[in-house]
């Protein structure tokens, strides 16, 4: 998709089956069941919707899926697509991981910074983009790598620590201009450093809202995920960019929606949000 001067494309990091609780919270079954299927475990399908925004100068990946180091266990709960998803994505669209000049990520769980890392054949553990300047916020950096009881199993460390090795990190505090055009700015509530990624070319925008809003049907101000470490933060927070999304008639981009990647929204008369219209991808 056109932005402006930019070009927008939907890289999945991967597919996987959730249980649907821990992404609708306290809504009910008989609500959610209403907006999405699960199978006879409860479970439902998440994407992991990337972005690719290309902006004729640079190519920059918006997070990074889960990658190819998962436990086997793992990817067999959650049934996760084998090998690496995200680097077979940008290789149907012509890209190889060598291409990508940084990657932005909204947060450090495993689903959004998997894809970060790669193991190679001696076991080593690698940056996948070897010419990229990875993202990420300092507040959330700090709290992934302190290694609190609390957070154990939150944020794999070698998902992470690797970056900082081959000198590929670069951490930023609050609102960043990232390249001219794409900004990321803290949103906090879904993780203490999470960030949105605001992209503006020509006079268009589009919004990567990441987990503060991961798909469509969690546009009701009070649908959030369990796994929200401040959900008053997020209820706070969440309103207040879907309203400047719809006022502005810009584009929201939903990580974790199976089918829709992007939409144009409208206010409804509950005081929410509704889709005007969607795009399956970018």
């Amino acid at each position: 998709m056109q932005l402006g001067h930019f070009r927008l494309s939907t890289i999945s990091g991967g597919r996987f089956l959730i249980d649907a609780g821990t992404i609708f919270g306290v809504v009910p079954k008989p609500l959610w069941s209403r907006v999405i299927d699960s199978d006879e475990k409860n479970r439902i399908q998440q994407a992991t919707n990337c972005v690719l925004i290309d902006t004729g100068q640079q190519k920059i990946l918006v997070d990074s899926g889960y990658g190819s180091k998962l436990p086997e266990k793992q990817r067999k709960l959650i049934e996760a697509e084998a090998g690496d998803p995200l680097v077979k994505s940008l290789a149907a669209v012509g890209l190889s991981a060598n291409d990508i000049d940084f990657v932005v990520l909204s947060h450090l769980h495993f689903d959004h910074a998997g894809g970060a890392t790669k193991q190679k054949e001696n076991g080593q553990i690698v940056p996948t983009f070897p010419n990229a300047k990875y993202i990420a916020q300092r507040r959330e950096w700090v709290t992934a790598t302190a290694n609190y009881p609390e957070l154990e199993g939150a944020y794999p460390q070698e998902n992470l620590l690797p970056l900082q090795a081959a000198h590929q990190l670069e951490v930023v505090d609050g609102t960043t201009e990232i390249v001219p055009g794409v900004t990321m700015v803290v949103t906090g509530g879904h993780t203490e450093g999470h960030a949105a990624v605001v992209i503006e070319s020509e006079g268009r925008t589009a919004v990567y809202l990441g987990d503060l809003c991961p798909s469509t049907r969690h546009l009701p101000s009070r649908w959030c995920m369990a796994y929200d470490v401040d959900l008053l933060e997020t209820r706070r927070q969440k309103p207040e960019w879907l309203g400047r999304i719809a006022d502005n008639g810009w584009l929201a981009l939903f990580d974790h929606d199976p089918d829709h990647a992007a939409a144009y929204l409208d206010r409804d008369d509950r005081r929410d949000f509704r889709v005007r219209e969607a795009f399956s991808e970018l």
